[in-house]
């Protein structure tokens, strides 16, 4: 039905290309490129399917990208790649008439700051052109979108109030790693927290405001506010919602690191002089921190991510849960990566399926809580994320 070109091959890529393999009648013609062939001809021999193609691409150069897409005429594009990416690959899309799919917002490389209004320019470009772009296509942000709409559709007159809880209870068994790339992980981190409430947005500290909250098959773990992306374009487009906020767990080992690594100017993302060479300290610490491809082997336990929501329906006040729990040893043992990169590339590969069916298919540039949620949701169960739901109980927040 589809070629699908897949661009990166860290571990979201990695559990992508191997659920896109799993699904031959959707996608027909697979490739994966990165800047290190060798990484993406790695994934082809753990997959075991010589049929998948490779190729080397810096996703920095627009003219590389689109030399890329004019040779092997992908239908989409799922940009796995980093953040500060998204624009030219966005732009290589539009002069290739590629459709277009991520998992992370545009943030730019020297400000630790992101937001949609980058990418939601290109819409009117992508609407005249015909093609299709999908944001944010992950879990959180992602199907934390589509349980949100999904919710909307069949339980909801107004949704009221969303908390979007993200827990990993895991054990990886290092001192200090990352889940994902660190540099793209610390700097969501450090960050300022952020809210919605009564049509504006309230500014905390970093990881300022924090409470207990129970998981399920977890149990209490103390979550702390951040600001996430998805936030932003769920308060758009679901105007009844009058609070929104995003909770994340930390253990206490992992924030006593994360406050050494910025006191001592580690977590610095502008260029410093180091034997007259330029270096970014962060990117420094990237190279010797493990691996988050690695972590997956030794890890224990289990994330659990969802939504809490309390809104209206027929003049009467009801709160909903709608969660997945995800086994880091379930992931490994099909992927060979851990819980937290299966979580984010099952939906891009679901994401792009909806594409190819004609299910999610309007020019223009989308988040993923503005198309029907029901295929996708009918999807998440059958390719290894199976959702809960929890009616009328207190969501403790």
């Amino acid at each position: 039905m589809g070629k699908v070109l897949i661009i990166g091959a860290g571990g979201v890529g990695t559990v992508a290309a191997f659920k896109v393999a799993q699904n031959s009648d959707v996608f027909t013609d697979i490739m994966i490129a990165s800047r290190t062939r060798s990484k993406c001809d790695a994934i082809v021999k753990a997959i075991g399917n010589p049929d998948i193609k490779t190729a080397a691409v810096d996703a920095d150069n627009v003219e590389e990208l689109v030399a890329l897409f004019n040779s092997f005429k992908p239908e989409i594009v799922i940009n796995v790649a980093l953040p500060y990416q998204d624009l030219t690959i966005m732009e290589a899309c539009l002069q290739c008439g590629v459709n277009y799919l991520d998992t992370a917002n545009y943030e730019p490389k020297d400000v630790a700051h992101f937001e949609y209004s980058w990418q939601w320019a290109y819409h009117e470009r992508f609407k005249e052109a015909g093609l299709t772009a999908i944001l944010g296509c992950g879990f959180d942000p992602g199907v934390s979108g589509v349980y949100t709409a999904y919710a909307a559709k069949h339980y909801f007159d107004e949704i009221h109030y969303l908390d979007i809880v993200d827990c990993n209870a895991g054990n990886h068994h290092k001192a200090f790693a990352t889940n994902f790339n660190p540099e793209i992980n610390i700097r969501e981190i450090t960050q300022k927290g952020r809210y919605y409430e009564d049509g504006k947005w309230i500014e905390t500290e970093a990881l300022e405001i924090h409470k207990p909250l129970t998981y399920p098959n977890i149990g209490p773990r103390e979550s702390y506010l951040l600001f996430h992306e998805e936030l932003e374009s769920l308060t758009k487009n679901f105007p009844t919602i009058k609070r929104a906020r995003f909770w994340m767990t930390f253990g206490q080992e992992y924030l006593t690191h994360l406050r050494v690594i910025q006191n001592i100017g580690m977590a610095r993302i502008d260029e410093i002089d180091y034997n007259g060479q330029k270096i970014v300290p962060l990117q420094f610490l990237k190279a010797v921190l493990p691996n988050p491809q690695d972590l997956g082997e030794n890890y224990e336990g289990e994330t659990s991510i969802g939504c809490r929501i309390r809104g209206i329906k027929d003049g009467k006040e009801h709160t909903y849960y709608v969660y997945n729990n995800c086994s880091h040893q379930e992931a490994y043992k099909e992927t060979g990566m851990q819980g937290v990169s299966y979580t984010t590339g099952v939906p891009a590969m679901i994401g792009a399926m909806m594409f190819l069916k004609g299910l999610w298919r309007k020019p223009g540039v989308w988040n993923v809580e503005q198309f029907d949620p029901d295929p996708f949701m009918e999807q998440l169960n059958k390719q290894g994320l199976p959702w809960h739901e929890e009616f009328d109980k207190d969501l403790e927040l």
